[in-house]
């Protein structure tokens, strides 16, 4: 029943799909993350299931992460679109809001699509470390992720949280996550931070011999330094489902939000492009959740309000208020016909015996 009544609404989205393909595609570009992220395989799972349909081809571009990608969805030709974590997107905004100029030309003109999914916080260190939870980290030699990326936003702004203070210079490296696991291994590094959403191929690419030589550190929630921690992240469990050849039980840790964001675009063909790119993705949404990566299923198709100093791009804003009312409308028909269906006849009238409507 529910198939039958989403079907009129999301075939009209289907039917411009059908006449867009045949036209000159869009070229845009996405920004992502690191090839062995999660953001590399969204950025992905959306261009074949969301912008193809449309006509659309969109280009799925690595980087080292949120930062950079604020950097080159502001000023980089083709960039219509960028994935960001949350924490990345409000430093910008404090930052503008202190009176750096190019931090508010950077990030006022970007506006918000919708929110995607947790990303966790993996906080690693040797087989053999001393250290049991995040609390232990302190003063530490510590791989924060490449400069740019939102791994070292995140990382530097955990451990200012936690200890209040930020971390000594002298203590920082700036890895990728390959080059800090490595690092760890052979003892460059006592702690490696990497924010990445599970399942993640790093992790799961990894030799079974070299993960039996790294684990996690755990977020004690009973550890004031985690209290403070959570007045920008929240809590999450990494899952042993996840990394089965890895983890022997669930890790409790942080998380951080990520965000499809795109830019506060005026001409015609872009907005027009962005419109059908969000009918699209209402339209396709249950086959992200179905074939995409794994984390498209925490994905909810929803807008929630925005704390003060972030925006939707209102053009796809209003097409994905349509979409989500017509399917809260389909969802609830659906739900009131199959009441109907199964509530009990009390009583038949003598007209409803004759034409066999009632037993």
């Amino acid at each position: 029943m529910l198939h039958k009544l989403l079907t009129g609404w999301l075939g009209a989205a289907l039917l411009l799909a059908s006449s867009l393909i045949s036209a000159e595609p869009a070229h845009y570009k996405i920004v992502t993350g690191p090839e062995r992220g999660t953001y590399i395989q969204i950025g992905q799972d959306l261009s074949k299931w969301v912008a193809q349909p449309v006509g659309i081809d969109l280009a799925v571009v690595a980087s080292k992460g949120s930062a950079e990608n604020v950097q080159r969805m502001r000023y980089e030709p083709g960039v219509k679109l960028a994935l960001v974590q949350s924490d990345v997107y409000q430093a910008y905004i404090d930052m503008a809001n202190s009176g750096n100029p190019d931090a508010g030309t950077a990030i006022r003109p970007l506006r918000l699509i919708m929110p995607l999914y947790d990303e966790e916080i993996n906080v690693v260190v040797r087989a053999d470390s001393p250290l049991k939870t995040l609390s232990d980290i302190k003063d530490k030699t510590i791989s924060v992720g490449l400069l740019g990326s939102g791994t070292a936003q995140s990382a530097t702004t955990l451990y200012r949280l936690m200890f209040g203070q930020a971390i000594p210079e002298q203590n920082v490296q700036h890895l990728s996550n390959e080059d800090a696991l490595a690092a760890l291994i052979v003892k460059k590094v006592d702690v490696a931070i990497i924010v990445v959403g599970q399942p993640a191929k790093l992790f799961n690419d990894m030799n079974p011999e070299l993960l039996q030589q790294i684990r996690l550190l755990k977020a004690d929630s009973a550890a004031p330094e985690t209290t403070r921690a959570k007045q920008t992240y929240f809590p999450a469990t990494i899952r042993a489902t996840s990394y089965p050849n890895w983890l022997k039980e669930d890790v409790p840790t942080l998380t951080v939000k990520a965000f499809l964001v795109t830019y506060d675009y005026g001409l015609r063909d872009t907005v027009g492009n962005l419109n059908h790119f969000a009918d699209s993705l209402c339209a396709n949404f249950d086959n992200l959740q179905e074939h995409g990566h794994p984390k498209w299923k925490q994905v909810k198709l929803e807008l929630p309000t925005l704390v003060r100093g972030w925006k939707y791009y209102p053009p796809v804003e209003k097409h994905l208020r349509a979409c989500l009312a017509n399917r809260t409308a389909s969802v609830n028909a659906a739900a009131a016909a199959a009441q109907v269906a199964q509530k009990p006849r009390s009583t038949c009238t003598n007209q409803e015996r004759l034409l066999l409507l009632c037993k």
